[in-house]
């Protein structure tokens, strides 16, 4: 027959306090999973944030460009002061501009 033997109240402590880590340590892995989990939705919502930007930024270049393209085949090549709305015309004569008679004649 077996032989029955008791544990000390030192053993049994330790036991416990054992088993308890081990209760500790599930609740820990468990919000640590739950962390991963709400730190990965707010990257795919940061991720999402960032194509939505890079679309609009793609968008304000192509606007940029079109408008440049436009203005200048209005006006020619030049410079534009964006405080006064002035144009300066860098070439001789421009496409909707009419040519200017020489008056200092």
């Amino acid at each position: 027959m077996p032989k029955e033997v008791k544990f000390t109240e030192e053993e049994i402590k330790k036991l416990n306090s054992i088993q308890d880590g081990y209760v500790q340590m599930r609740g820990d892995f468990g919000q640590l999973h739950m962390s991963r989990i709400r730190v990965n939705t707010q990257l795919d919502d940061l991720n999402k944030l960032e194509e939505d930007l890079q679309k609009s930024f793609e968008k304000l270049q192509t606007d940029e460009r079109s408008f440049l393209n436009e203005t200048t085949e209005k006006y020619g090549q030049g410079t534009l002061n964006p405080e006064t709305g002035v144009f300066i015309s860098t070439e001789e004569n421009t496409p909707d501009t009419p040519d200017t008679p020489d008056t200092s004649k």
